[in-house]
């Protein structure tokens, strides 16, 4: 099975910079994006499985996309402010790949502007043809990431690995995170863990804080289990750590 990260036909590598591999960004970044590329394939069926009127249905789902949402924006928001300004001043030969991922970024950031009113007048009212727009909406979206998740990290990331060190990638990643609800972060963990591989899971476990992994363990599982079970009736549950 081909591995999702792997450049397509016509797409080119950031020129390297030379010197050593200073962080472990590219699996980091990995990690994440597997998350996300799971988020937005589900979005689309996950508002059509409330039927027409059912607004507490539409009112759950909706605050859990909600909360992908902001998770996706918050990411972005945190690579163009911590990661390529830096990439840029200290790589300037990957000044076309770096506008390439800006402009991306910016189509993501647009696409989730016309979803919010949407998405919240939908939790409201649980309409049909607010609910199949906004499905439509979220499969457009997804199609976009497909192409961006796998880009950044074939072709970007290579080169971001020689010129960040692990603390300064460690501050993209903990970007924003005191915008959100501590519940929500420990349950989101989990839907982090349970998008990896194995072996990922527990490379990313060993990079939480160990007052996170013990909330994750004490209450963060069970939310998750919760959570999915509601969005996903009748389906087996994916396992975590």
């Amino acid at each position: 099975m081909t591995d999702f990260f792997t450049m397509q036909p016509g797409e080119t590598p950031a020129p390297l910079p030379p010197g050593p591999v200073l962080c472990t960004g590219s699996a980091a970044m990995r990690r994440i994006h597997r998350f996300f590329l799971w988020a937005y394939d589900e979005a689309p069926g996950l508002v059509r499985s409330a039927v027409a009127g059912d607004t507490s249905r539409a009112a759950y789902v909706g605050e859990v996309l909600g909360n992908f949402d902001k998770v996706l924006h918050v990411h972005h928001e945190g690579e163009d402010l911590l990661m390529y300004p830096q990439l840029a001043e200290r790589a300037p030969a990957c000044a076309l790949h770096i506008a390439q991922m800006l402009e991306q970024h910016r189509q993501v950031t647009q696409r989730l502007e016309g979803i919010e009113p949407i998405r919240l007048r939908w939790m409201e009212t649980a309409d049909a043809e607010a609910g199949e727009e906004l499905a439509t909406r979220y499969q457009d979206l997804s199609a976009v990431l497909k192409v961006h998740l796998r880009r950044e990290v074939t072709e970007v990331m290579p080169a971001v690995d020689r010129v960040m060190d692990e603390k300064e990638m460690n501050g993209v990643g903990q970007h924003g995170i005191e915008q959100f609800d501590k519940k929500f972060m420990v349950a989101y963990l989990g839907m982090v863990l349970a998008t990896n591989p194995p072996a990922d899971r527990k490379e990313l476990f060993k990079e939480i804080p160990p007052p996170v992994r013990l909330a994750y363990r004490l209450v963060g599982r069970r939310m998750y289990r919760r959570q999915y079970s509601t969005l996903f009736p009748g389906r087996a549950i994916p396992e975590t750590l």
